[in-house]
């Protein structure tokens, strides 16, 4: 189906980027939007199946102040993007997230706080947020949906912003009703467990105990909050849950001791030191805490967990190479190695973690080097069988193809985009009365630059390797971006009954 695109213009970001910026990572696929916009009914390429209903929601680290002196692509503002699936139409729309950081930055028409790679001590003002302190809250790394209402998050913690599901409209702060953490805050990848409707959450910071725990039930009410010790400052990012437990990490990547000591955040690797995971049961306290150790890595993302009899199984991306040597090269080359998944080699991996002996097993799942992996929602907690992870380009932090993992019988289905086209995290859509675990879409964003357009891709979760079934036209070429997230219609308030899906929340 072919139709005009009607583009309504949201809004628009004051924006003092330089016009001849050349940055890696605010150019060519890393591009950042400064216009808001919304279409009501896009333009389609295929057809877009009935029984696809819901929203795929991608948060994207998308800047309009440049760095005080250098910028990490971590360090841009929020900006999600919305594609909605209803009756076999799409609408799309993007928006900022209003954030405190970036009103301010905003009124003040620049950056008011150093980013990643900078020196929190030389930042314009020295109030802010974040494990460390002293940073921006971008809130532009991750996003989910808990309770009807969209929620974006920053991996070094600070405020969850409640944001409209189908508009995109910052609705605010969680609050709680005034038991947020804001101290310290919560990080990125928060867990929503689809079959209770409660969300589990961590942060952390440079403050003993080092790390929290908590619990939000299915009605926005924190529950449950515990500390978790820690031996030191330490950068969890992600974390697992099955029915009755909750998993945390304590890795052995994080700030040099000496160099926290004297004011400086520089992440490294200690090789010596084994991974520890944590085993808590949801509502648990701190003294029920089981700790098992593993092989040394860094985990950047988990897949999922389950039990399996008197084990916990966790599945997860095992870094071959935390921390690949810098080679020299400018500080650009040095930095972006941490972004490089061809140098750091994340592999699917397995850890058993047996709650009656205390011991953990591992087994690699497969040699192929893939991040980023997502399941069916509907397993999250329960046994799976399959996971969708992205593939990237050698030297970017951009996602080249599509992998479908099959971890019972260890066999792969791969899906390689042509030369500069650029995914998104890709989530998967459970197909409406789906009676299988692949019974569903797969939804991702691309960016091509050979057409200098974006599109949303819908894949068969089942036939990967056939390629999309549908295409759907966005109004501009994106930004790359992190995390994404799928919310089926049946999580939105009045989705089934409002004329206009895109403004079906009732709040």
């Amino acid at each position: 189906m072919v139709k005009t695109m009607e583009i309504e213009v949201l809004g628009r970001a004051l924006s003092t980027l330089p016009a001849d910026d050349d940055h890696p990572y605010r150019t060519g696929p890393w591009r950042p939007q400064t216009v808001e916009r919304r279409v009501a009914d896009c333009e389609v390429i295929g057809d877009l199946p009935t029984d696809l209903d819901g929203v795929y929601l991608r948060n994207t680290e998308n800047p309009v102040h440049p760095a005080v002196s250098i910028y990490h692509p971590f360090d841009g503002d929020g900006m999600v993007h919305v594609v909605g699936f209803r009756d076999g139409k799409a609408f799309y729309s993007n928006r900022f997230v209003r954030t405190d950081g970036f009103v301010a930055e905003q009124k003040a028409g620049g950056p008011l706080w150093s980013g990643l790679a900078e020196d929190p001590a030389k930042s314009p003002t020295q109030t802010g947020w974040g494990a460390r302190g002293r940073m921006k809250d971008s809130s532009s790394t991750d996003v989910v949906v808990h309770n009807g209402v969209a929620l974006t998050s920053f991996y070094q913690c600070g405020d969850l912003y409640r944001l409209n599901p189908t508009t995109l409209e910052t609705l605010g702060k969680a609050g709680w009703n005034g038991r947020f953490p804001s101290d310290v805050g919560v990080s990125a990848h928060p867990k929503v467990d689809e079959h209770t409707g409660e969300m589990m959450f961590f942060n952390y910071s440079t403050q003993a105990p080092f790390m929290h725990y908590g619990v939000v039930d299915d009605e926005d009410n924190l529950v449950h909050y515990v500390d978790v010790p820690l031996p030191g400052p330490r950068l969890p990012h992600d974390m697992a849950f099955t029915e009755n437990y909750a998993i945390l990490n304590d890795l052995p990547l994080f700030w040099e001791p000496e160099a926290l000591a004297a004011g400086k955040y520089a992440a490294r690797f200690h090789k010596d030191i084994p991974s520890r995971l944590a085993v808590i049961p949801r509502k648990g306290n701190t003294s029920d805490i089981k700790w098992f150790e593993a092989d040394p890595t860094y985990v950047l993302h988990w897949v999922n967990a389950y039990e399996e009899g008197e084990e916990i199984v966790l599945d997860g991306f095992f870094q071959m190479d935390p921390e690949p040597p810098s080679g020299g090269g400018t500080i650009y080359q040095r930095m972006f190695r941490f972004l490089d998944n061809e140098l750091m080699g994340p592999k699917l991996h397995r850890w058993r973690l047996n709650l009656r002996t205390g011991q953990t097993r591992e087994e690699r799942l497969t040699e192929t080097t893939s991040e980023f992996g997502m399941i069916n929602g509907l397993h999250g907690g329960r046994r799976h069988r399959y996971a969708y992870a992205a593939t990237a380009l050698p030297g970017w932090f951009l996602f080249n193809g599509l992998v479908k993992h099959d971890v019972e019988t260890g066999n792969e289905e791969h899906y390689k985009f042509g030369e500069g086209v650029f995914a998104s995290e890709t989530a998967m859509a459970p197909r409406v009365g789906s009676t299988g675990e692949d019974d569903g879409y797969l939804v991702t964003l691309v960016s091509d630059m050979n057409r200098d357009c974006s599109e949303c891709l819908v894949f068969d979760a089942a036939r990967l390797a056939d390629g999309p079934i549908a295409r759907v036209q966005l109004p501009e070429r994106i930004s790359s971006g992190t995390h994404s997230t799928w919310a089926p219609g049946s999580a939105i308030p009045d989705w089934a009954t409002a004329d206009d899906p895109a403004t079906a929340i009732g709040l």
